[in-house]
């Protein structure tokens, strides 16, 4: 429901060359694909599963930066600039990825100025969805950002499951917290406040939707 994955801009046969060049690896739930400030040695293009990124503040909360899913690239920029990792990849679920080495990554890029057009790209939308993100925080309060990640989740990874739309992905309250810049107290509170709305329902595994445009306008 969501954006093309990098992997599927590109043309077959350039998302074949660039997987040609990794090496695969797997991940069991939990598990660190690679954990913030350490050296970076590969980008890692998600075959199956999904990762979450995170970064640990000055006061010593999470805060979670974004979600990966199938055919999306992890730690591009620290292969690009040489620099250790900005933050920790955790799989959700279980991983496969294929890992590319930051040196193979940085050579098809120069020869395939085309990807490389395609990543910027990628990046730019990552940037201003960033900026989008900041700009929240300051003009909404706990429910209306609680509200937009929610929204984007739907739109990422949600099905219709007849009674609403279903989010098939585990996210704790902690991590929802960190998404949002809200605290835990906030964020129970927040989903309280919607389901007595009856606009979501909460389940062990996942939430569903029940009317996602009242959500998307409270996101405003």
């Amino acid at each position: 429901m969501g954006e093309s994955s990098f992997l599927e801009t590109l043309s077959a046969e350039q998302a074949q060359a660039l997987s040609a060049l990794g090496r695969q690896r797997r991940y069991a739930t939990g598990a660190a694909l690679f954990i913030e400030r350490d050296p970076a040695d590969a980008v890692l293009i998600v075959r199956s599963g999904r990762v979450k990124l995170s970064c640990v503040t000055d006061a010593g909360r999470e805060a979670v930066l974004g979600i990966r899913e199938p055919g999306d690239l992890i730690g591009e920029m620290s292969a690009i600039d040489d620099a250790p990792h900005m933050a920790t990849a955790r799989a959700l679920e279980p991983v496969e990825v294929l890992a590319v080495s930051s040196d193979a990554f940085v050579a098809f890029l120069e020869r395939t100025p085309g990807v490389a057009l395609v990543l910027v790209r990628m990046l730019n939308r990552r940037l201003r969805d960033a900026d989008r993100k900041r700009t929240e925080f300051v003009a909404q309060d706990t429910v209306g950002r609680v509200c937009s990640r929610l929204v984007e989740l739907a739109d990422r990874f949600g099905e219709d499951d007849g009674a609403g739309v279903h989010i098939d992905l585990t996210i704790t309250q902690e991590e929802l917290a960190g998404w949002t810049g809200s605290s835990r107290e906030a964020v129970i509170r927040a989903l309280r406040t919607l389901r007595e709305l009856g606009w979501i329902a909460t389940r062990r595994r996942g939430i569903t939707l029940l009317d996602v445009e009242m959500l998307r306008r409270r996101a405003v």
